[in-house]
């Protein structure tokens, strides 16, 4: 009988087979892991390299310096100092130890970190230790300390303590022209005054660096490692002299004391340049400490100039050719208009015959409503948009108030002529010393700013771009209204004489508005007084206002010795050299006045 008929079951394959096939298996399965660790290694190495590389990466912001801005003798107003913050990574504190004198550890971890770390930081040192303690990567332990605290702390070696640089603001000057420099808010950025106005050109691009960081915590300095720069903001160069600016604050303060005014400001303006030298307003902030809302009145307050509006109403007459500085008039004390309106002077008076320039010197009412009234409202508007008065100046800080009421076209019959001596309508004080500026350079008006321009870390100043002046009367209408000024303050009688500074001819105005009392009641005064100095070749213009004053409430008794003060200061500070001649006036009466004797001009 066969095999296959007794039903033995037939051979698969023989061993060989078998053990071929599992051969390639095996190769195949080496196959598949070689050409994932080619994968691993080659294509991908550099990926999870990179991969690798993120998880141990960090990213620090290099903090850019904002500007500082200076004086214009480079007296510093704010700048920003270096500070450190102290950080900490709790995990690490475990590890460091303090040896003794044989090299026994003495003491270790938090307890010994806050020891050493308490007298620095000025903490308690149990206190500090439990902020050491934890499993926290990151807890703030100080901020703002001195480079010099930073020093000896990094000094200690205690593992996980980190510093970050960073700034803080100062205003070395304190309340001298605090209001004006401002201050920051709890993001660093500007919250008043120039910081918030410059608050673009001061602030600074911030950089970055990325490191690589070890088990640890540690910089690895052979790893590669990034830096992109910080740009720090631009330094601004003001206009201002702090010397200047700090006795004129310490004037006005010591009027509105006196006084007992609501507020007072003054402003110092170079005449033949706009800039602004002093920006004096009462109550300064001290940007340190601020307390409050920092109002500066002298931009953002607009007042009735009062009888200083007659400089603006006589310059219009004069170059319009209506008057000359001598054309006589009969000035009585009341005089009605012809639509009928009846308007006084300050004190009753017999009729008189004065010249034009005499009805500037005792500031009379009756004589520039008859002055007024030989240009249209229209012209006058014209003058006043001309001399800046419809708009805001544009000075370098914000909330600015503009003219107000100067459109012709809402003037009532009474308000056309009231306009005419400066009442029934606002200028804050910038547009109100900017009239007698523009006349005492030569009839062109400059624009009044407070910067003189910028540097970067070259320390190459840019100057600022500021537009051209404008002529708004002509140089002989200048010259005659500042002469006709000049009587203002040099004539016995008239109404500035307490503005006179001794060796300097000075021309000027007096000014007293009526405004308002709480109830809204015409009780209280504006008191003001604009001039320049010296007036025989005018470098300064200066304006003062001390409003709503309870004592010596009219522009000639506290504005213009104000004046006197300020201007006394300046020109003895800048440098300006005394009047090298006597003023020729003008003559205040008529020839055939009926009261004119030996001592009328």
């Amino acid at each position: 009988m066969s095999r296959s008929a007794r039903g033995t079951a037939p051979r698969v394959g023989s061993p060989h087979t078998r053990q071929r096939a599992m051969l390639w298996g095996v190769l195949i399965v080496l196959a598949l892991f070689g050409a994932r660790l080619v994968q691993v290694q080659v294509i991908q190495s550099e990926a999870l390299a990179a991969e690798a590389r993120a998880t141990r990466e960090r990213t620090y912001t290099l903090a850019a310096q904002r500007g500082d801005i200076v004086d214009s003798t480079g007296v510093t107003f704010a700048t920003s100092q270096i500070r450190y913050d102290v950080e900490v990574d709790q995990r690490q504190i475990p590890a460091f130890v303090v040896l003794d004198e044989d090299g026994e550890i003495a003491s270790r971890g938090a307890v010994a970190a806050a020891d050493l770390l308490a007298p620095l930081l000025d903490r308690d040192p149990h206190e500090l230790g439990a902020q050491l303690t934890g499993d926290r990567g990151y807890l703030l332990l100080a901020s703002e300390v001195t480079p010099e605290v930073r020093e000896s702390i990094e000094a200690l070696g205690i593992n996980g303590l980190t510093t970050r640089e960073s700034t803080t603001r100062v205003y070395p000057a304190g309340t001298t022209a605090g209001s004006i420099i401002g201050w920051l808010n709890a993001d660093d950025e500007g919250a008043a005054g120039l910081e918030y106005s410059l608050n673009e050109q001061l602030t600074g691009t911030d950089g970055e660096r990325t490191v690589e960081i070890g088990r640890r915590g540690e910089i690895i300095p052979s790893a590669a490692q990034s830096t992109t720069a910080a740009q720090d903001g631009l330094t601004v160069h003001t206009s201002i002299n702090s010397d200047v600016q700090y006795q004129c604050q310490e004037v006005m303060d010591r009027y509105t004391k006196e006084s007992q005014a609501s507020w007072s400001a003054a402003v110092v303006v170079e005449v033949d340049t706009g800039r602004i030298i002093a920006l004096c307003d009462s109550a300064q902030i001290d940007p340190n400490d601020p307390e409050g809302y920092a109002t500066i009145n002298s931009v953002q307050y607009s007042y009735e100039p009062g009888s200083t509006g007659k400089i603006l109403t006589m310059a219009a007459a004069l170059n319009e050719g209506v008057v000359t500085p001598e054309t006589v008039f009969d000035i009585p004390y009341q005089f009605t208009t012809p639509n009928g309106q009846t308007f006084k002077d300050f004190a009753p008076h017999p009729d008189r015959e004065m010249t034009a320039a005499g009805i500037l010197a005792v500031s009379s009412n009756t004589g520039t409503v008859q002055i007024g009234d030989l240009m249209s409202d229209e012209t006058r508007a014209e003058y006043m948009e001309a001399f800046g008065w419809h708009e805001p100046t544009g000075v370098e800080l914000a909330g600015e108030s503009g003219g107000l009421n100067m459109d012709p076209a809402n003037w009532d019959g009474r308000t056309r002529y009231a306009t005419m001596f400066g009442q029934g309508i606002g200028v804050n004080l910038l547009q109100n010393v900017g009239v007698i500026a523009t006349l005492a350079n030569d009839g062109v008006r400059m624009p009044l700013h407070l910067v003189d321009g910028y540097s970067g870390s070259d320390g190459v100043l840019e100057p600022a771009e500021i537009a051209e002046g404008v002529e708004v009367v002509t140089p002989q209408t200048a010259q005659e209204m500042v002469t006709i000024l000049e009587g203002v303050v040099a004539n016995d009688g008239a109404t500035g004489t307490k503005a006179a500074v001794p060796g300097y001819r000075v021309a000027g105005k007096t000014g007293t508005a009526e405004v308002p009392d709480d109830t809204g009641a015409l009780t209280e005064t504006a008191a003001s007084f604009v001039g320049t100095i010296p007036a025989d070749d005018p470098k300064l213009a200066i304006g003062v206002v001390v409003y709503r004053a309870q004592i010596n409430e009219y522009g000639g008794l506290v504005a213009a010795p104000a004046f006197n003060e300020i201007a006394s200061f300046a020109v003895e500070r800048l440098g300006i050299a005394p009047s090298a001649s006597d003023a020729e006036l003008y003559p205040v009466y008529g020839a055939d006045d009926p009261y004119l004797d030996e001592t009328d001009g």
